[in-house]
């Protein structure tokens, strides 16, 4: 009896050393060719920004879902909606209060519903000193090698959040009764890695 759970035991042992594990290319987002946006409401239609100093990296192998990974720090006080008055606004205390919370930091936490094409990406935001879950409709856009020989790989991203459930609450009302700024922040992630 004793031989036959040692030889179970040896056997399981074996089985899960020699398993391959999940691997996958890792890439550092291009910076230049991958774009940080949003767009929120204002007044009566949208305005749009992005942020324009960011980096991360993306663990990517096609059919591979399990071992995809994405981590990413954005600058704050990179926010640029081409308004130099309304961005000094927006660092302000009333806002993303930059010096207070400088980063904005995203890490996924797994993938769901993968295809060759799309996946659903799941991860924790932190912004503004809050983390919250967030969920990620993300296409993907292929792999292969651009003119110098380097391997690049293409994605975006799209989800929507609620400003306030981060602790952005600055609003004022209109006479109407209206409030000037609208709640649901669209963000939109066009990013390109290259691979290490």
């Amino acid at each position: 009896m004793f031989v036959r759970i040692r030889s179970i035991l040896v056997l399981a042992c074996t089985i899960f050393l020699t398993t391959p594990v999940a691997h996958a290319a890792t890439y550092t987002i291009d910076r230049d060719h991958s774009t940080i946006g949003f767009k929120i409401r204002h007044l009566f239609s949208k305005v749009q920004g992005q942020f324009n100093d960011f980096a991360g990296t993306i663990e990517y192998e096609p059919g591979i879902p399990e071992a995809w990974k994405v981590e990413a720090v954005i600058q704050a006080a990179s926010i640029d909606t081409n308004v130099e008055k309304r961005d000094a606004h927006l660092r302000s205390k009333d806002f993303f209060d930059t010096q207070a919370f400088p980063t904005i930091t995203f890490r996924s936490t797994g993938v769901r519903d993968a295809t060759p094409t799309t996946a659903t990406l799941d991860g924790v935001l932190s912004l503004h000193g809050v983390e919250k879950p967030v969920t990620l409709d993300v296409q993907i856009h292929g792999v292969g090698k651009d003119p110098w020989g380097n391997v690049r790989a293409g994605f975006t991203g799209t989800t929507q959040i609620t400003r306030k459930e981060f602790g952005l609450a600055w609003n004022q009302t209109l006479e109407t009764g209206q409030l000037l700024v609208g709640d649901e922040v669209d963000l939109i992630l066009e990013i390109e890695g290259i691979a290490r």
